[in-house]
């Protein structure tokens, strides 16, 4: 079983991105980003709905920026918190997010936090079923993040493998590693699945976030 790593330490680890989606420019500096931090910290203490903490919303950005991610898939919109931490790294690196969620009041009080927040241009939300469009998704991806039905986990990781590139990284949300602990034991059969995998390198922050990056098969 792998240790528990710092999650800074697996950023450099990414490789190469993909080409930017639908030649999506990055953003420019300074009113972007300003617009984010206001509404993020306006809205700091009103999240629910499951929605991730502020260091893993962190940790999503800093993935990608460092990565240099342009085409990533979150399954589990809730209400935009880390959609919009995702998109916000994205708009750096001149990529697009499509996001998913089955919940049609958590999705449309998503669309309007990403409006608030002001990075729209960089999302593609989702109305759906992930568990009927995500095998649907043509992809390619560089950047999934797994945030949804717990039980689910290793079905929609068998379903985004095949479409992920090379250097790609897929994150999962409150990822445990003895099966049985906490979630229902479903995170961690996820755990067991993505670490016995030879050509990912899965690692688990100490917040429970479980990162995987694809290598090349020998």
């Amino acid at each position: 079983m792998k240790q528990l790593v710092p999650a800074l330490i697996l950023i450099a680890a990414c490789g190469a991105a993909l080409a930017p989606v639908n030649g999506q420019s990055p953003a420019a500096p300074g009113s972007l980003d300003a617009r984010v931090k206001a509404f993020l910290d306006a809205s700091r203490y009103s999240w629910r709905d499951m929605n991730v903490p502020e260091s893993d919303g962190q940790l999503l950005h800093d993935l990608v920026v460092k990565g240099g991610h342009t085409r990533a898939l979150e399954i589990g919109t809730s209400t935009g918190r880390s959609g919009i931490w995702i998109a916000w790294a994205l708009s750096k690196t001149g990529g697009k997010l499509i996001t998913i969620d089955i919940d049609e009041g958590r999705h449309g009080e998503a669309v309007k936090n990403f409006q608030n927040a002001g990075v729209s241009a960089f999302i593609d939300a989702r109305l759906a079923d992930a568990h009927d469009l995500v095998p649907k998704l043509a992809g390619p991806f560089d950047f999934v993040f797994i945030d949804a039905d717990k039980e689910w986990y290793t079905n929609y990781v068998k379903a985004v493998i095949p479409k992920l590139a090379i250097g790609g990284c897929i994150a999962a949300h409150n990822v445990y590693q003895r099966r049985g602990w906490r979630g229902g034991g479903m995170t961690g059969d996820y755990y067991e699945y993505v670490s016995g995998l030879p050509f990912l390198e899965t690692t688990v922050t100490p917040g429970g976030v479980a990162i995987s990056y694809k290598r090349r098969e020998k």
